[in-house]
């Protein structure tokens, strides 16, 4: 088994039992403590539980672990086609444009434009190995220690997005509130919130499932997103609350991303 699946049964066996110890989890995975404590490390890093003496407990509003790749990376569902080949119609020639590392995003290369010339910057290995010989793409990645999503997002990464100016950004993140775009892990949120602050326009990528959630980390407050792109599913009552705050809202048909 391999780490990150043990850790995806730890949490789900977190979110039925309320509690963990981790001399139970060491037993139960044939594994020493120490390694066991390192998985608990790992997860709290990530913003998906709270330590305790012996073992682990839930933290409020986290709801999913992040993906491994090979599940993250795929066809993407038709509400993320639809809001992805929305988005992709927005980019314009010449501009530099970031696509971060987020399902949403891998579903959005295969709607890049390719009659226009543009930048791309990413902070995701596997978005940067599908664009590497696109020829109108001038392509940058950005560094620093790669997580096993194959994104970067700590320090160094941060430090190098700092270098940038983006015409426009694709924002999106596990939740949008009143308090704006959020996730699990406050590292990413630093990492993004240094993008968007340096990028003209921010148009969020937000899925109609993703409304009214608040995870563990705020990432950018959302009267600074510039517009929003959301699926047809999306309620009137959560459309009219982005509105209000005077931000345009973009409501992407499932027809268009089969057409």
């Amino acid at each position: 088994m391999f780490s990150e699946e043990r850790r995806e049964q730890i949490l789900e066996k977190l979110k039925k039992e309320g509690r963990l110890l981790a001399k139970e989890l060491a037993n139960e995975y044939n594994l020493s403590l120490d390694s066991i404590r390192r998985d608990l490390s790992i997860m709290e890093d990530q913003g998906l539980l709270k330590r305790t003496h012996g073992g682990a407990i839930p933290i409020p509003n986290v709801r999913t672990m992040p993906q491994p790749p090979y599940k993250r990376y795929g066809e993407g569902t038709l509400f993320q086609n639809a809001i992805a080949k929305s988005a992709a119609t927005i980019i314009k020639e010449g501009q530099t444009v970031f696509i971060g590392g987020a399902a949403i995003h891998f579903v959005m290369l295969k709607y890049l434009p390719m009659d226009i010339s543009f930048s791309v910057i990413t902070n995701s290995v596997e978005v940067a190995y599908n664009l590497r010989e696109v020829d109108n793409i001038q392509l940058y990645l950005i560094g620093g220690e790669v997580k096993s999503s194959g994104n970067m997002t700590d320090a160094l990464a941060n430090e190098f997005a700092c270098q940038f100016t983006i015409d426009l950004c694709f924002a999106t993140g596990g939740g949008l509130s009143q308090r704006g775009l959020s996730t699990a892990t406050p590292e990413v949120s630093i990492f993004h919130k240094t993008v968007y602050d340096n990028s003209k326009e921010v148009i969020g990528l937000i899925e109609h499932s993703k409304f009214g959630v608040d995870l563990f980390s705020k990432m950018y407050p959302l009267h600074k997103l510039d517009k929003i792109i959301t699926d047809e599913e999306t309620t009137n009552d959560n459309i009219d609350i982005i509105r209000a705050q005077g931000i345009e809202v973009i409501i992407a048909g499932i027809n268009e991303a089969l057409s």
